[in-house]
């Protein structure tokens, strides 16, 4: 029995710095680099993002964010090659999200 007004020991809430710092250590390592696309690629890219553009098919876009890739299904509302972006509306919150074309990995017609 513990003897009242006495605290339970709790080892991570008196060192919050160290452990947040422990999280991003491991956080970096999940990271990859940035996959470089031929330009091929990036033209099979661009003609799929145009097709699903004109013909409102649903798409899977992968997309590197913060050393991570990332894959998520939307369509396409506008897509400015010359200005290197693109809109899309994503299933989930039917937000409109803005990206780079830079950014893309891989665009596939779903």
């Amino acid at each position: 029995m513990e003897p009242r007004g006495m605290k339970k020991w709790r080892p991570f809430a008196t060192m919050p710095e160290q452990y947040i710092g422990l999280q991003e250590v491991i956080n970096k390592q999940a990271e990859v680099a940035q996959p470089v696309l031929t330009e091929e690629q990036m033209q099979q890219i661009n003609f799929t993002l145009i097709e699903a553009l004109h013909t409102n098919k649903q798409v899977y876009l992968t997309y590197y964010k913060q050393g991570q890739c990332i894959t998520e299904t939307g369509f396409i509302q506008f897509v400015d090659s010359l200005g290197n972006l693109f809109i899309f509306i994503d299933d989930v919150f039917e937000l409109k999200n803005k990206m780079r074309l830079s950014e893309l990995i891989d665009v596939r017609l779903a």
